[in-house]
């Protein structure tokens, strides 16, 4: 199966030719559920990792308001999965009352102080294999790139929250079929439903926030006056410059709820972004983007969300960038809440 961007509604390139040496490509991923296996490119897939390597852990402190396990929410997204499929009378409860009972039991959630002391083991985020991604940089003899992280809120700017490993998969005799998990989850959010990748090739121009002011003020000028014109409703940032979704490479993400700013590694070396966790694969601002293929909503259920095929939702519904350094692909990645 395919995913099939529709073609930007402007060139802004050609109406802004400085932006023309700013295009960059950018891999969107186009996750969508499946039962991937070790040697697919996957989000919240199982991963290639070798028995005799150490499994990744964070140690960082954590304070959750409340805390549920792996198995509670696989099993809240089944009984809510099954429930929205089945034909429902009028005036009949979404729930049967064991359903219900079943629900009910995992929000409420567990004891905060049943949290064990000791660094909690990561889970999967995704699997990306060079082949299946043209714009994922790895270092050499490498071809797959994996991505774990811990599942609570005290994941941006952390130290340890996320890990990267590149690896060559051709070098994996014998794979870790059952990996360490931690006992508890701070948010369910943060637990990725295993989905299968339609990877894509687009093209992205930086976000508003990456131009100088003067451009910036002719851009937005030109846009106000498509607005009132036969482009409608168009805006920079929604439909011309950076795509929405989960993605490698490209632009990073635009700030919403926070001012710009300057992203650099510990080392003082500049970043670049490696991948983009997002919230939703698009949203009212960037409907443009939708993929052909996921334009026909007809007989498919409210739940899961049709455009959160993942399952995560960052914050209050941001995105995570990922950066990585360019001077040294062993430096810890650099996360941001945009």
């Amino acid at each position: 199966m395919t995913r099939t961007t529709p073609p930007r509604p402007w060139d802004v390139a050609s109406v802004f030719p400085a932006l023309a040496g700013m295009a960059r490509t950018a891999t969107r991923l186009h996750p969508s559920p499946g039962d991937p296996t070790v040697h697919e490119s996957s989000v919240g897939g199982p991963l290639l990792w070798p028995t005799d390597e150490a499994w990744p852990v964070c140690a960082d402190d954590h304070h959750p308001h409340r805390l549920t396990t792996l198995e509670d929410v696989r099993t809240l997204r089944r009984i809510l999965t099954q429930a929205w499929q089945r034909p429902r009378p009028p005036r009949t409860n979404l729930l049967t009352p064991d359903e219900q009972a079943v629900v009910d039991r995992i929000h409420a959630g567990h004891d905060p102080s049943l949290l064990p002391a000791e660094p909690l083991p990561l889970i999967a985020l995704a699997q990306l294999y060079a082949r299946d991604v043209p714009d994922l940089p790895c270092p050499d003899g490498t071809d797959m790139l994996q991505v774990l992280w811990c599942p609570f809120a005290e994941i941006e700017d952390s130290p340890s929250a996320v890990h990267l490993r590149w690896r060559q998969s051709g070098s994996v005799r014998d794979v870790l079929a059952d990996p360490p998990a931690p006992d508890f989850v701070g948010l369910d959010d943060y637990v990725p439903a295993p989905c299968v990748l339609h990877p894509e090739r687009v093209v992205e121009y930086p976000a508003a926030h990456e131009l100088d002011h003067a451009l910036t003020e002719r851009v937005y000028a030109w846009e106000k006056e498509q607005q009132q014109g036969e482009g409608q409703g168009l805006s920079y940032r929604g439909d011309l410059s950076v795509a929405p979704g989960w993605k490698v490479g490209g632009w990073s993400a635009p700030w919403t709820f926070c001012d710009p700013m300057e992203v650099r590694c510990d080392c003082g070396a500049p970043v670049e972004p490696l991948l983009t966790v997002d919230s939703s694969e698009w949203d009212g601002e960037s409907t443009g983007w939708r993929p052909v293929e996921d334009r026909d909503e007809t007989g498919r259920p409210p739940y899961p969300d049709w455009d959160c095929p993942t399952m995560v939702t960052v914050g209050r519904g941001y995105t995570l960038q990922v950066y990585r350094c360019t001077v040294s692909y062993g430096h810890p990645p650099v996360t941001t809440l945009q």
